[in-house]
């Protein structure tokens, strides 16, 4: 036997130093608490969808590569959003999409309005991609003319814009979102991850420069990760040669198919939980000292007089939310509350009258 002796190396040194100066992303532990911190649909699937999904789940060959061009499921999706197959690229997770939007455009700066979702600036630090953000205003509210301005001023290529927007929950001024779609000379992606939950989807502004991200996480499959792209054919067959070719698994593939044949089942639980969000709105504005933003998503954003002593508290009372404050300054005292059901809504209501 040959013993082989290694040289002492230096771990970290292998490493990029931007990387090993990162914080890793957090998902906070929720075992045993009432999660009202991830903006996911609360109701699980029915029994009788659930005996069915596993018949279909028992056919899938797992032996077998899963299916690399999806050209079933692209139809199903196509037909639903009418566009057609061509134009629907899926990803693991909308996340997946947005590292391949930034991996296959030119290298140019990105940018997005602040606050909005976390992963757009960092999958652009571990691409090594330029970000900028833009303040929103007052409201949250977005400038068009400011905004463009900006990205001249920046050279930017490329932006981001979630409809409804996450963490505030606002819906921007349709003529705002045509304004920059029309003006702006990069790349815009429309990013719909609350649109079940808003009174207003933005397929009517799909165009060369204009690509709309989709998920199916909010509607209530946030455990088999599964997102989508719809762009012109051309940008879609050109995105798809950064696609990993098996990138989406056989089980979720089959689910998914499965479960768009049931799609009835999730716009029924997509309506109650608007329903949810406008009494736990009125209930929660009440309360003293708490400022409720308006919200076309499946969470709301609250402003208290102390965020960190609300958040401890609940989370003392077996409830966990987000806490917002510290992450933007535009955010201060904020916290931001996924809707539950109706048991939990009124679990959290209780706990935050006690706490103030």
């Amino acid at each position: 036997m040959h013993s082989f002796t290694h040289t002492q190396i230096n771990t970290a040194s292998m490493l990029r130093k931007d990387i090993r100066a990162l914080s890793s992303y957090q998902v906070a532990d929720a075992r045993g608490m009432v999660k009202l911190d991830a903006m996911e649909n609360p109701f699980t699937l029915p029994h009788s969808l659930r005996r069915e999904w596993a018949r279909v789940l028992m056919q899938v060959d797992i032996n077998r590569y899963p299916d690399s061009q999806m050209q079933g499921l692209r139809k199903q999706i196509a037909d639903r959003d009418r566009v057609i197959p061509e134009q629907v690229l899926l990803g693991n997770g909308s996340d997946e999409i947005i590292q391949m939007l930034l991996l296959a455009t030119a290298d140019s700066t990105v940018m997005a309005p602040a606050p909005s979702f976390a992963m757009y600036g960092l999958v652009c630090k571990w691409l090594r991609r330029d970000f900028f953000t833009m303040p929103l205003g007052n409201n949250f509210n977005l400038d068009a003319k400011q905004f463009l301005a900006a990205c001249a001023r920046e050279k930017v290529g490329m932006v981001f814009l979630a409809c409804p927007n996450n963490p505030t929950g606002n819906l921007w001024d349709y003529e705002t979102l045509q304004t920059i779609c029309s003006q702006f000379n990069g790349l815009v992606v429309i990013d719909e991850a609350y649109m079940p939950f808003s009174s207003r989807q933005h397929t009517a502004l799909l165009a060369p420069n204009v690509v709309i991200l989709r998920t199916f996480s909010k509607l209530g499959w946030a455990g088999l990760r599964l997102g989508y792209l719809l762009g012109s054919v051309s940008f879609i067959h050109e995105l798809n040669k950064v696609r990993m070719p098996y990138n989406i698994n056989a089980l979720t593939q089959a689910s998914a198919s499965f479960l768009l044949k049931h799609d009835d089942v999730f716009q029924a639980q997509a309506a109650v939980i608007r329903q949810q969000r406008q009494q736990l709105a009125a209930a929660l504005t009440e309360l003293p000292n708490v400022h409720v933003f308006p919200s076309e998503a499946n969470f709301l954003l609250i402003r208290v007089a102390d965020a960190d002593r609300v958040f401890n508290g609940l989370k003392a009372q077996g409830i966990l939310v987000k806490n917002m404050h510290g992450s933007d300054p535009a955010l201060k005292q904020c916290l931001r509350i996924t809707i539950g059901s109706e048991t939990e809504n009124a679990q959290l209501l209780s706990a935050m009258r006690s706490i103030l």
